[in-house]
């Protein structure tokens, strides 16, 4: 892991900076561990982890004023210098717009502002602490920091409803330790605390201007571009040397076993649109892309493409053919990863302790093979579907903004779907609902829905668009929560709701949507942490500030026509000069995946039932042993159980075991005991009180 940590108190100590931190226990000097100091008292700031030279930047404007970049960031020194100067105005929303994906840091005076990302792949965490605020990247160095305990009122919210933000607020898993929510700044004055957010909001009075799709669209292709142009720019990286040769190996393989990734740039290669476009931008803009000479394949400059074939589950045949047909590409050199059995979901459960829970946990083995044999950067397409789709919800979007006949099309799609006459109608209706329902109402009906354990939904695709026509929605574990964790979360729900009077501020389509790409984002955070190969850096410029931005800005009409994700991308490859795009590109293709979660169940399902013999989130309330256990045997058996609420307990229950199985503390001047959850996890029916108070 690599994070930021630092604090503002509310009294100035005139420590040096070689002696920067306060006094912990016998008079020992209390900072992170393995840790280089920005600044030192009275605010201090450290970079923790094996971060890059390139990737810590510190430009100061006197000796009162510093900005601290970590993370990839295209500004030049003096365009930070400049953006300092402003933020020291007041002026905030300049600091998140420079390509690349960052945290900026800025210390004029005792004031100091942390910004966060818009889509929450870097998160801002803070905590009071010694009459102040802590502040760090990561929650769990703030839990040890505060001895934290967990908070059993967001773990339950985690599960009963992981995309509500009325149910989740600004909790994490520890006790104390608040998240900054995405698009938001944290200002710390002398120890006190201000969240402000530095994007405009839309009226919701008054609907926007159209905008103009080709427009639109072409500010997509110049964020995109930059976002890759900048990560190009970057200095290029070697892993440690290769020891020597073993008999029977390759290069490639004794770097993938010896966990050593190749040197320069590389891309996943799916076949799907996303990554394909990375792939092919990457490798088409000028410079050197790839690998580098003399290190690795011996490839030259050509860029490393890595597709991962599943041999145990079957389904991405055309994926696989438009793979290869991409790698065709003169510039792109072309790694397969086969994986068996053993790389299936739930095949290998063992894992690094990450900074919070995520569904992702189960699969991070599986994605750790493939990316044992990339390149030391790492392109990955996530975060493209839920930034450039529309979610169902959009919808009820056109019709606010008297845009009726823009439906027209993903009725008919889905209607063709589900083969019944009844689809535009019904569809039709639940967009005019949702329209017409109040934020206040939809928190009201999803607390009510969890109060009398009301899961079912419709199936197939036109059910799912069904289901998602809402402000809220029980998550897919919920169904399997105890009656005590569903109230404790349905009150929190109603809470939230009489305080939602005036809604959200946006509207139903676009609200969900960003609430979907928070949790996405928070889940690839995991899965960086879960999967890190050694020296690698994995990127997905579809989550940058500035991407996000241009994919906001879409119109919703553009969005909502099928298959509008491919027609993008496309057009962004044919600004970039990439035309000759293999048939079927940008096919849409899910059934592998729940394929592959499928069958890895079954085939793990004897290791998942011993796992929830005697489980943690049991003794903390969350669930019965029995019924989890029933449900892991009903999945195996091929009945229709969302697999996804399996996957979030699965998760879960690792992740609480790591948490309790660790030793010793992210801080030194503390004692062993000093770290987050002290006591563990105490078996008492009413855990999840203390941690249900609102904030």
């Amino acid at each position: 892991m690599r994070w930021l940590v630092g604090w503002s108190s509310t009294a100035a100590r005139a420590l040096g900076a070689e002696t920067a931190g306060a006094t912990g226990y016998d008079g020992e000097t209390l900072r992170p561990v393995g840790s280089h100091l920005l600044w030192g008292d009275p605010d201090p700031l450290w970079a923790v982890g094996d971060w890059r030279p390139d990737e810590v930047r510190v430009v100061h404007a006197d000796a009162q004023s510093h900005i601290a970049v970590l993370g990839i960031c295209g500004a030049s020194d003096e365009e930070l210098r400049r953006g300092l100067l402003t933020a020291r105005g007041g002026a905030l929303r300049h600091l998140t717009a420079w390509p690349g994906s960052y945290t900026a840091v800025v210390q004029a005076g005792r004031r100091i502002t942390v910004c966060g990302d818009l889509a929450g792949a870097r998160p801002v965490f803070h905590a009071p602490w010694e009459g102040g605020t802590a502040y760090a990247t990561a929650a769990l160095p703030l839990a040890d920091l505060t001895e934290a305990n967990l908070d059993f009122g967001h773990l339950a919210a985690l599960l009963a409803a992981p995309e509500v933000p009325a149910a989740l607020r600004d909790t994490t898993p520890y006790e104390g330790v608040r998240r900054l929510a995405p698009g938001h700044a944290l200002v710390l004055r002398a120890g006190a605390r201000e969240i402000v957010g530095y994007e405009p909001v839309a009226s919701l009075a008054v609907a926007a201007p159209p905008a103009d799709p080709d427009r639109a669209v072409d500010a997509v292709r110049d964020a995109l571009v930059e976002a890759v142009r900048v990560r190009l720019a970057a200095p290029r990286h070697v892993p440690g040397l290769d020891p020597g040769p073993v008999p029977g190996m390759g290069p490639a393989e004794r770097r993938a076993a010896r966990g050593m990734p190749v040197p320069g740039i590389g891309a996943d290669l799916s076949g799907g649109p996303a990554s394909g476009t990375l792939a092919l931008l990457a490798a088409g803009l000028p410079g050197r892309p790839g690998t580098l000479l003399g290190h690795g394949t011996g490839a030259g400059e050509r860029l490393l493409a890595v597709t991962f074939n599943d041999l145990a589950v079957g389904g991405r045949e055309a994926e696989l053919e438009r793979a290869g047909a991409l790698a065709a590409n003169p510039r792109l050199h072309h790694v397969v990863v086969t994986g068996a059995e053993d790389t299936l979901p739930y095949a290998d459960l063992d894992g690094p302790l990450t900074d919070e829970p995520g569904p992702s946990l189960v699969t991070a083995a599986r994605h750790r093979a493939r990316l044992a044999a990339g390149s030391a950067d790492h392109f990955t397409g996530h975060g493209a579907r839920q930034v450039l789709d529309a979610h169902p919800a959009r919808l009820a979007d056109l019709l606010l903004d008297r845009q009726r006949r823009h439906l027209v099309r993903p009725v008919a799609a889905l209607t063709r779907a589900d083969g019944s006459v009844l689809v535009p109608a019904r569809v039709y209706g639940a967009a005019r609902r949702l329209s017409r329902t109040p934020y206040r109402t939809g928190l009201e009906a999803l607390a009510e829905r969890l109060m009398r354990r009301r899961f079912d939904e419709p199936r197939g695709p036109v059910g799912a668009s069904l289901a998602a026509l809402t402000w809220a929605r029980p998550g897919p574990a919920a169904r399997w929560l105890t009656g005590e964790a569903l109230a404790e979360v349905s009150v929190l729900l109603q809470t939230g709701a009489d305080r939602a009077a005036g809604g959200p501020g946006q509207r139903p389509g676009e609200f969900r949507a960003r609430t979907v790409l928070a949790r996405h984002a928070a889940d690839l955070r995991v899965l960086e942490q879960a999967a890190e190969v050694r020296s690698q850096r994995l990127h997905a410029p579809f989550l940058d500030n500035q991407v996000v931005r241009a994919c906001r800005d879409l119109p919703e009409a553009l969005r909502v026509k099928p298959g509008a994700r491919a027609a993008v991308l496309r057009t962004v490859l044919e600004g970039a000069g990439v035309t000759d795009l293999p048939p079927g590109w940008g096919t849409p293709s899910h059934a592998s995946s729940a394929a592959a979660a499928r069958t890895g169940l079954r085939l793990a399902a004897d290791s998942l039932v011993d796992l929830f013999d005697t489980p943690l989130l049991a003794d903390a309330g969350l669930v019965e042993a029995r019924v989890v256990r029933k449900a892991v045997r009903q999945a195996a058996a091929g009945e229709p159980l969302p697999l996804d609420g399996l996957a979030d307990l699965v998760s879960l229950e690792l992740w609480l075991g790591r948490l309790l199985a660790r030793r010793g503390t992210c801080w030194t001047g503390t004692p062993a005991r000093a770290r987050a959850v002290p006591a563990g996890i105490a078996p008492q029916r009413g855990a999840l009180r203390a941690g249900a108070r609102p904030s």
